[in-house]
């Protein structure tokens, strides 16, 4: 039992799911810092409850709910209850959302989601489905189920994204601090100096920029540069280089804000990767597999006896977006 209490957390891709991230996760006092995804998040919530800062305040996310957040929107993530909680997540691209909405739904325009909260115990299931798919290698089930959740939710809770619109002066100096800040990421001025250069106030800065991207100057960087070094990490470059060549003084800076911001550590986040360019090669099971309950697991994640019981297993779903064909299954 102790050892299910344990924060444990796998951050992977499938293969046979080009643009989606994965993630199962346990966390009890893990704290995600403000941050953004380029893709959206799909987190079905299996036990306890998350809170995140979102839009003008904290929204709460409990067991059978969906965090739901759209592109580029800062957010936190914390424990809403001493227990903690546990999760799977899928986080398909914005090609890939905006692919399934117009096959799917009437919706025109960049498709997104209404609300961060969905209370909806059904496609949390189905979430967790298509995670057990790809652990299981089961690609039709996979890419099917991944395409019933995202159509279902967009039903239950699409709509079309705002345009941003640059309003002001403000936004277009904001726009160039952003330019400055990702060409000189790894080793960027200070704010007095970047304003003086864009031909304004520190202060006024600062206060454009957060107006326009949702976050100080600071905070933005720090983002940008954990979204760098994934890409260098996924491109194979080691954590130690990828650190330096974003800015971060070394492999702990990193790993402190990357885990702070993807949940899992660089070295653990590469490994999955590596494993998927593996698994290209027939290698369906990935590399460093440990013994849990008697049972394999990923290295970085290992699921209990508990999400065992909790989650169902996969069958085919129906147009109709149920998950199976069994008696007892739930109505779409």
């Amino acid at each position: 039992m102790a050892e299910s209490r344990k924060e444990r957390a796998r951050h992977w891709q499938y293969d046979e799911l080009p643009g989606v991230d994965l993630l199962r996760a346990r966390y009890i006092r893990k704290t995600f810092v403000r941050h953004t995804h380029e893709n959206f998040v799909i987190a079905a919530i299996a036990d306890g409850a998350e809170v995140f800062h979102h839009g003008g305040g904290d929204v709460y996310a409990g067991a059978g709910s969906l965090a739901l957040v759209n592109p580029d929107t800062p957010h936190t993530g914390r424990a809403g209850v001493p227990e903690g909680w546990r999760y799977g997540a899928v986080y398909p691209s914005p090609e890939v959302v905006a692919a399934i909405a117009a096959e799917t739904t009437t919706l025109r325009g960049t498709p997104g989601f209404v609300t961060p909260v969905l209370d909806d115990p059904y496609t949390v299931r189905l979430v967790h489905q298509v995670l057990r798919a790809t652990d299981e290698g089961n690609a039709l089930a996979a890419d099917t189920l991944l395409r019933v959740t995202v159509t279902r939710l967009l039903r239950l809770n699409g709509g079309t994204l705002p345009r941003r619109e640059v309003r002001a002066a403000g936004a277009g100096i904001a726009a160039r601090a952003r330019a400055v800040l990702e060409e000189r990421m790894a080793d960027p001025p200070t704010l007095e100096r970047l304003a003086a250069e864009l031909g304004t106030g520190p202060f006024a800065l600062l206060r454009a920029f957060r107006d326009t991207y949702g976050m100080p100057p600071h905070t933005w960087l720090t983002d940008a540069r954990v979204r760098r070094a994934r890409r260098l990490l996924d491109a194979g470059t080691a954590p130690s280089e990828a650190a330096v060549a974003v800015g971060f003084t070394d492999q702990p800076h990193l790993n402190r804000h990357f885990g702070r911001i993807v949940g899992v550590p660089p070295g653990a986040y590469q490994r999955e990767r590596k494993n998927v360019q593996d698994a290209r090669g027939g290698t369906p099971v990935p590399s460093g597999a440990w013994q849990w309950n008697g049972q394999k697991h990923s290295q970085t994640y290992g699921t209990t006896e508990e999400e065992s019981r909790t989650v169902p297993s996969y069958g085919t779903p129906s147009v109709s977006g149920s998950p199976s064909d069994s008696p007892g299954s739930p109505s779409a």
